[in-house]
């Protein structure tokens, strides 16, 4: 397996991760009052366009040709390390 590879399956799982995170926040929200309903919907909504986000990172990774992958691996971490922290403040806020 290729270092891009490699790269690619670490980024899938833990899309894979957020959006089982996205399914436990949706039902804790459905159980909440509904003044915290709509919170927690807000934030499943700003999650879920992160996940997005991180998904067109995979996609441009994964398109990409040669070496250069890797230059977009460099920018993407730092975005990537942004949308995890994202997850890490619903999770506490949860």
């Amino acid at each position: 397996m290729s270092l891009k590879d490699e790269y690619l399956e670490k980024l899938k799982l833990q899309l894979d991760e957020w959006s089982a995170d996205i399914d436990v926040l949706e039902v804790k929200a459905r159980k909440a009052e509904a003044e915290l309903r709509l919170k927690y919907e807000q934030q499943i909504e700003a999650l879920k366009a992160k996940r997005e986000e991180a998904k067109v990172r995979v996609g441009e990774v994964k398109e990409s040709a040669g070496e250069a992958w890797q230059e977009l691996k460099k920018g993407g971490d730092a975005a990537w390390e942004n949308i995890r922290n994202a997850f890490e403040e619903a999770r506490k806020k949860f």
